[in-house]
């Protein structure tokens, strides 16, 4: 059997990536490449995820399937928001994706993937928004596993 080259690979013949929420209620599949791999900095991403920006990977719906738990999911969209909502596990609060009907893309938070090796964020978006407190990682120390504490 003939390998293909990377021009006759289609999207279906890469392998599926699973991903799940923290306590394992909530279970999905991608099937990459992603159409976008962004980090976003605006503020309500800060409040949804806790942290400094969300990194959110975008696909076509037919490329995302639910395997387990989808009644276990919460959604809440901001009101006065046109392009805002968010979707957690019940159990343990962790962001899943969302599925956008209205442009059959369904977003997905990377952090929840399990195995991504390959895809790297693009570009980040509402820098003009980013935390005050925000720190590029090449700018802070970087630890391979938790470092020993101090003597008080």
């Amino acid at each position: 059997m003939e390998e293909k080259t990377t021009s006759e690979i289609s999207e279906h013949d890469l392998p599926e990536v699973q991903g799940a929420c923290l306590c394992g209620a909530v279970r999905y599949a991608v099937r990459p490449p992603f159409k976008l791999f962004q980090y976003c900095h605006c503020s309500r991403c800060q409040k949804a995820t806790g942290s400094a920006h969300a990194a959110n990977a975008f696909l076509p719906m037919e490329q995302f399937r639910w395997i387990a738990g989808q009644e276990n999911l919460s959604h809440y969209s901001l009101p006065e928001a046109t392009y805002f909502g968010t979707s957690f596990c019940k159990s343990c609060g962790s962001n899943m994706p969302i599925l956008i009907e209205a442009s059959a893309t369904a977003l997905v938070p990377a952090g929840s993937l399990e195995g991504l090796s390959d895809s790297k964020p693009k570009q980040s978006i509402f820098w003009g928004s980013k935390a005050s407190w925000y720190l590029s990682p090449d700018e802070i120390l970087a630890f391979e596993k938790l470092p020993a504490r101090s003597p008080k």
